[in-house]
């Protein structure tokens, strides 16, 4: 079955490996590589095949694609998925809120998971407003801890617990 969840907006799609070159695409254009670690492309089909990670596209009400997310922790005894990397590439229509929402829906009512957690690069204060706004709350800062170029970055880790969902729903 390749669909998994959907709204009135956007519906989640499980990758096929025809999706791959339009999710390398998104993931090197500018505005979205500068706060994501870059794949291969024979990382995103590996990732295809891997029990423990969730690999789906972003489609819009048109059936295009205008997005991608991986979601990591499939295989999790502790009930704890991670929200490895969402990528819209259609900014401005609500889209990221949306997949972030309905992966909410999906992991607590669905999937039963206990904890949704994610990083972001410390500099990136549009999505940490965006994360908080939908419930996630900050755990800590993973200091310099990813190295980009000749730098290094630091990411806030954040997340949203069941309990939590469920007094926001």
């Amino acid at each position: 079955m390749r669909m998994l969840i959907e709204n009135e907006s956007i519906q989640l799609v499980r990758t096929e490996r025809e999706d791959i070159s339009f999710v390398t695409a998104a993931e090197g254009e500018q505005e979205n590589a500068r706060f994501i670690c870059q794949w291969s492309t024979q990382q995103h089909v590996n990732a295809l095949d891997d029990e423990d990670i969730l690999h789906l596209m972003v489609k819009n009400i048109a059936g295009d694609n205008v997005g991608y997310v991986i979601i990591r922790g499939m295989t999790n005894p502790n009930n704890s998925i991670e929200l490895m990397r969402i990528v819209i590439t259609e900014k401005g229509f609500g889209y990221g809120k949306g997949v972030i929402s309905l992966i909410k829906r999906w992991g607590f009512e669905e999937r039963k998971v206990h904890r949704l957690w994610l990083d972001v690069y410390e500099d990136n204060i549009r999505a940490q407003h965006v994360y908080e706004a939908l419930g996630f709350k900050r755990e800590g800062l993973l200091r310099e801890c990813v190295k980009v170029g000749d730098a290094y970055k630091s990411l806030v880790a954040m997340a949203i617990l069941a309990g939590e969902y469920q007094e926001g729903n």
